[in-house]
């Protein structure tokens, strides 16, 4: 606790490490008794620069050095501590190659100094120099490790930004497709509802057998999109129920017996050797057709529309209706036809839409089988 404590308030140790040197330099200085005069205000000199170490390192250097270098010509060198801790801080904050350099011109000055004739004997003179040295090889050794942890730390930050986005974009897509099955689940079920509403209205009073039978067919789509909604909010959700399989191809006939009870004559042609697919194509084909049936009965008063499936290494998807072409969703895409070009796209398919030259509306997909996700 104390030590972190100290490490939130680095001026509390420089303080103290001034203080001590002090101490000990002054302390020395009297105690040898030997040219007491220049000792001390010397002592004073190489302590103080320490107080500024973390913020001008190269220059606390040069400052201690050079005191280092006036006490050794006058002959009261005795304790290396402070150039020590200075060069320890040098080497550990700072990886300029010109900084690093001031550290080892310190050492050479310094070493040559005391050993050519600081009054010292050599063995004492050389273990202060290798003392100098062991603390500028301590504070690379330290600055070293503290590089490593940041670099670490830095990754750990950014991998954990970049999971973070990820996690943004998964969020995001999901939204997304929830949205696209929301929309052609509620869109198509609601337009089926709308059209067999009305003509069991029509019918009530003169023709009941018809009535009762938009009023089933409302019914049979109700409970379908019911189901289907059911499933993808509790997707939403994180459910665990029993899931019903998700829409596929072989529930065409059923989608298209529901259009055609609306009144809208519907045809369904397939191509080519049928087969399973992956589910994310199935599901997509299914939704296209879908969705293309419900832009054919909510804009196009067509009277009728043709549903071709060609398999092959590609699947084709192909809905032409005989309405109104142009009003049916060209000129100003709805939900409906950007969630069909999304969920094209996202498999690497293409996606043609707009009104044929000969009137209608066509919609055509082509979807990679192979490949898909």
């Amino acid at each position: 606790m104390i030590w972190s404590w100290l490490r939130r308030h680095p001026r509390v140790i420089d303080v103290a490490l001034v203080g001590l040197f002090l101490f000990l330099g002054i302390g020395t200085a009297v105690n040898r008794g030997h040219r007491v005069a220049a000792a001390v205000p010397l002592a004073v000199l190489e302590a103080l620069p320490l107080y500024w170490r973390r913020r001008r390192p190269g220059l606390v250097v040069v400052a201690v050095t050079s005191v280092v270098l006036a006490s050794i010509a006058v002959g009261v060198w005795v304790i290396p501590l402070q150039l020590g801790v200075a060069l320890y801080t040098l080497t550990a904050v700072r990886e300029e190659r010109s900084e690093r350099a001031v550290g080892v011109a310190a050492i050479v000055a310094v070493g040559f100094a005391a050993l050519a004739g600081g009054g010292l004997e050599f063995g004492a003179a050389a273990a202060r120099v290798v003392f100098l040295i062991a603390a500028a090889l301590l504070g690379d050794s330290i600055g070293s490790r503290r590089a490593y942890i940041r670099e670490i730390e830095e990754k750990a930050e950014r991998l954990e930004r970049e999971q973070e986005i990820e996690a943004r974009r998964a969020a995001a897509e999901e939204q997304a497709r929830i949205a696209r099955e929301l929309h052609d689940v509620v869109a198509h079920a609601l337009s089926v509802i709308v059209v067999q509403a009305g003509a069991a209205d029509d019918a009530f009073d003169r023709d009941t057998a018809a009535a009762r039978a938009s009023i089933r067919s409302i019914d049979e789509s109700a409970r379908s999109a019911l189901t289907d909604l059911r499933r993808v909010l509790g997707i939403l959700h994180h459910d665990e129920p029993a899931y019903e399989p998700q829409a596929g191809l072989e529930r065409l006939d059923t989608l298209v017996e529901n259009v055609r009870a609306t009144g809208l004559a519907v045809s369904l042609e397939i191509e080519g050797a049928q087969r399973p697919l992956p589910p994310s194509v199935a599901m997509s084909a299914y939704r296209i057709v879908q969705e293309a049936l419900t832009n054919s009965l909510k804009h196009a008063h067509a009277d009728h529309v043709r549903v071709r499936i060609r398999y092959g290494e590609r699947l084709q998807v192909d809905v032409r209706d005989d309405g109104r072409g142009a009003t049916n969703g060209a000129a100003a895409p709805g939900r409906g036809l950007i969630g069909m070009r999304e969920r094209v796209t996202l498999l690497g398919g293409t996606l043609a839409v707009g009104p044929d030259p000969g009137g209608g509306y066509h919609v055509r997909a082509d979807i990679p089988v192979e490949a898909a996700p």
